[in-house]
Order: structure tokens, then C-alpha cells, then sequence
């Protein structure tokens, strides 16, 4: 009998709702546990977080179901939670997804903020194999004010760790953490807390053709969207119950043969959440158009909406977060989630009026409007102007850039520069990105679990509100 053993670790990460990439991967995971199954090895198949992501309609028309469907599908064994998944689905949500699941969801650092855990998920599990034991943990990142709004306490995952890891090296021969913290955070775990053997990485999306190895850990991860999977491989001498050897790398998912089977699942899923999502909710009497650089119906709509929502004196909201505008009759489900896909929250803060000025004034600046962002949820093209509502705005379209604005009214009085006024915007601006001025405000709360298209829909049913959408709040200066 050989003393030397040899566990193959199978992994993805970031998928994002990438479908068509779902049943590649599921060709390649058979393939590759075939060949180890004839060589009389152990494979483990594990997820390191955000496979879902509700841009897709498969994922917002079955609230998850078709992510699930396909995790099991494949042979997942072990996953962990990346934020899309804690962030973009209430506890509810997640309870009803995963409580029967096959798989094993570890989530070392999250609790429900009264300290327990909901029985699904795991704050580590072990997995025995004629070879050895390997316990798996799972972390991820920590949104703390976002997550406690949603019930979760997510800890602190240095803190968890340094304190699980020794106690689970006792019981096994090979620890496994699932990171969903980025590749920064990774290599700082592998340098600080002794003890860990392996870490499979996610959240940064970053793709590591060759592993790291720091001190005695390696750190591998597969990038994004489905495009690779990963594969690391531990040799196991059973007689000194040491790791002789750990390899890993990555393969491209371009020339798979997607797996018919899984193809036809996803399909069905597909049609299900079409179902779903063409659900009618309102009838437009007449279109809410969009445009990116000049004021617009359907801006000053999401603008009038998250105002009322949040309960603010005003709002400053990006015409860029909508893709598209709204025809007259019927508005689905579909509709909305089609020209306003982002994963972004309502909040509202206080503002003095000179930042609320400085931000009208960067608003209508072309290099501003036109700036490509890319993620905290924002899925759209362009940043766009600022839509207001609860106030208008006097500007001298040809005027000095920083010196356009010439007067501000809110509800009819003028902005004062040391006054302060509460603010209905979105949690992206508070994080610096778009409108930066944003994130100096005070006393700010964001709202969840609702999303900018949850808002459209509900002012969708407000009286006059559609009317009140095409009252001008930008209005040029005629000297």
C-alpha cells in the first residue's frame, strides 16, 4: 500500500450569474473527477462565494433558486457566502434557499446579531478521506453597517480565525480556508495566522495562473465570471502525516464542451424567472424617458421616489443608474429590473448647503458625466448628471466649470451655504465613487433590503407621481 496519498481540491469563484459559463464547468468538474476517481484519488469541489448575482434575471426571477439548482447540479461539496450573496438577498431569502441544501455553506464569521447561527450554515466543517482529514472554513468580507441592517453580524475575520483555526488543527491533518476577502486580505492571512495549510481566494476577482506560497500556505484563486477553475493538489504522506508536496493552477473554461444536461436545467430556470418577471405592476399613461446628460423624466422619477422613500428635504440621485426609459402602458418586473439591474441601496445624510452646491457643480461637468465606473454595484455605463428632487437649481450652462450654479432653492427658499438638510441618495456615492462629496455628509443611514428599482416600483403607485416627474427642477440662467 503506497504511503503516499494524493486530494484534489476543484474550485470556482465569482461567478456572478455567468450561466453560460455554468455548464463548462460542470464538464470540466466531471472530467477532472472522473480521471481522479480511476486513479483511486479524492476530489472536493468547492465555491468561494458571489455565484450569485441579481443583474441576471435567472437569478432576480427565481431569488436565487437557479443558482442553486446549478451548484447542486454540478457536485458542489463546500461553499461560502460572498457579499452578493449576503448583501443582495434578505435573511428570509437565504433561509428559504439553502436550510435543505446538499452542500456544506461555511461562514466561520457570520451570526445573526443575537449570536447564533441559522442551521445551514457552518462554522467549519471536516471532510475525511482514506488519506486524511481536511477541515474547511469559509470568511468573508465585512460590510458591518449593511450587514446589521440585514440581521448578520459578520466578525471580524482575523479575530475569528486566530481563534477557530488552532482548534480545528487539532481534530484534522489539513486546513482549507474559503476567502471571500480579496487577495490583499489572503496574503495577510497567510502571514498572520498560523495554521492554515491552503486558502482559495474570491472577491478581488483575481486570477493566479501560478499559486502564491506564503511562508508554509498556498493561496490560489480563479478569477472571474466563470472564465477558469481552479485545481490545487496535496500529496499526503500517510506515514509521517505531513503534505509532501501542494500544486496548483488554474484552466480556461473557453473550450469545454458545456454540459447538456445542465444547459437544459438552466434553461427551464430561464423561463421560469421570464414568468416571473413580466408580472405587469403599473400602466404608464405616458413614457418616463432617460437621459444621461440633461435632466429627464424618468431622473427626476428616481430622484422624486427615493425622496419620498427615505423621508429627506431633497435628493441627488446619478442619471446613470438608469439603463433605459419606460414606454407608456404596461411596466413589468422585467421592465424595471432591465433598466435598473444595480445592487444599490437607498440612504439618506445630512449635507451643509456649500457640499450640496460643490456637488451640483461637478454634476455639470462633461468629463463627470460621461466617467465610466465599474463595481459597488453599479452595472450601468456612464455616471451621468445629478437628478434632484425638493429643489431647483438656476445654472449658467457657459459659465466658469466650478462657477455655473447661481442660485439653489429647496421648497422654495434659498439654499443657505452653513445650513444643513437631510439628503435621499444611494449607499454607491458614500463610498467615494461618482460623487465623492457625498461620503463627508453626517449622521448617515442606509436603507435595505430594497433596491433602486424596488423604489421605482413602489412610486410607481404613488398619485401623480408621473406628473410631477416632468416639472423642471434644472432651469437656465438668462442673466
Amino acid at each position: 500500500m503506497k504511503s503516499r496519498k494524493r486530494v484534489r481540491i476543484l474550485h470556482t469563484n465569482d461567478i456572478h450569474s455567468h450561466f453560460e459559463q455554468m455548464p463548462r464547468i460542470c464538464t470540466w468538474v466531471k472530467r477532472r473527477q472522473a480521471e481522479a476517481e480511476a486513479r483511486g484519488e479524492t476530489s472536493i469541489l468547492a465555491d468561494v462565494g458571489d455565484h450569485m448575482d441579481r443583474v441576471r434575471k435567472e437569478t432576480e426571477g427565481t431569488g436565487g433558486l437557479a443558482n442553486y439548482g446549478v451548484l447542486e447540479a454540478t457536485g458542489y461539496r463546500l461553499i461560502t457566502l460572498g457579499n452578493n450573496e449576503l448583501l443582495t438577498f434578505s435573511k428570509e431569502e437565504l433561509n428559504r434557499l439553502y436550510r435543505e441544501s446538499p452542500f456544506s455553506v461555511l461562514a466561520t464569521n457570520v451570526e445573526e446579531l443575537e449570536g447564533s447561527r441559522p442551521e445551514w450554515i457552518r462554522p467549519w466543517t471536516i471532510v475525511d478521506t482514506d488519506e486524511c482529514r481536511l477541515g474547511f472554513l469559509g470568511v468573508t468580507i465585512p460590510f458591518p453597517e449593511f450587514y446589521r441592517l440585514l440581521g448578520w453580524h459578520v466578525k471580524d475575520p482575523w479575530d475569528v480565525l486566530a481563534l477557530e483555526v488552532p482548534r480545528l488543527r487539532k481534530e484534522v491533518d489539513v486546513i482549507v480556508v474559503l476567502s471571500h476577502l480579496g487577495l490583499p486580505n489572503d496574503r495577510r492571512l497567510a502571514k498572520e495566522i498560523p495554521g492554515i495549510d491552503v486558502i482559495l481566494g474570491g472577491h478581488t476577482h483575481h486570477l493566479l495562473k501560478e499559486p502564491e506560497r506564503i511562508g508554509d500556505t498556498l493561496v490560489a484563486a480563479a478569477g472571474k465570471f466563470g472564465q477558469y477553475a481552479g485545481e490545487v493538489v496535496l500529496d499526503w504522506d500517510a506515514e509521517t502525516r505531513r503534505i509532501k508536496k501542494m500544486e496548483a493552477g488554474v484552466f480556461a473554461m473557453a473550450a469545454e464542451v458545456p454540459d447538456r444536461g445542465l444547459e437544459e436545467q438552466i434553461a427551464r430556470s430561464r423561463y421560469q424567472a421570464e414568468l416571473y418577471l413580466k408580472q405587469p405592476i403599473s400602466q404608464l399613461d405616458q413614457p418616463l424617458p432617460i437621459d444621461w446628460y440633461h435632466e429627464s423624466p424618468l431622473g427626476n422619477f428616481l430622484a422624486d421616489g427615493l425622496r419620498a422613500w427615505v423621508k429627506a428635504d431633497i435628493a441627488l440621485v446619478n442619471a446613470g443608474q438608469l439603463l433605459d426609459g419606460l414606454d407608456a402602458g404596461p411596466v413589468s418586473l422585467g421592465r424595471l429590473h432591465e433598466i435598473c439591474p444595480h445592487p444599490i441601496n437607498p440612504c439618506r445624510i445630512n449635507l451643509k448647503g456649500r457640499q450640496i452646491r460643490a456637488l451640483l457643480e461637478t454634476s455639470l461637468q462633461p468629463e463627470v458625466q460621461q466617467m465610466e465606473i465599474k463595481g459597488f454595484g453599479f452595472r450601468g455605463k456612464r455616471l451621468g448628471m445629478l437628478n434632484v428632487a425638493g429643489m431647483e437649481v438656476v445654472y449658467e450652462p457657459t459659465g466658469v466649470a466650478g462657477q455655473q450654479v447661481r442660485e439653489v432653492t429647496i421648497e422654495g427658499k434659498v439654499m443657505e451655504d452653513e445650513a444643513v438638510y437631510s439628503v435621499a441618495s444611494i449607499d454607491m456615492f458614500t463610498f467615494g465613487i461618482g460623487y465623492p462629496e457625498v461620503q463627508n455628509g453626517t449622521d448617515l443611514r442606509y436603507f435595505l433590503p430594497e433596491f433602486l428599482r424596488n423604489v421605482l416600483a413602489w412610486h410607481l403607485g404613488q398619485p401623480e407621481s408621473v406628473a410631477l416627474a416632468y416639472r423642471t427642477r434644472w432651469r437656465q440662467w438668462n442673466g
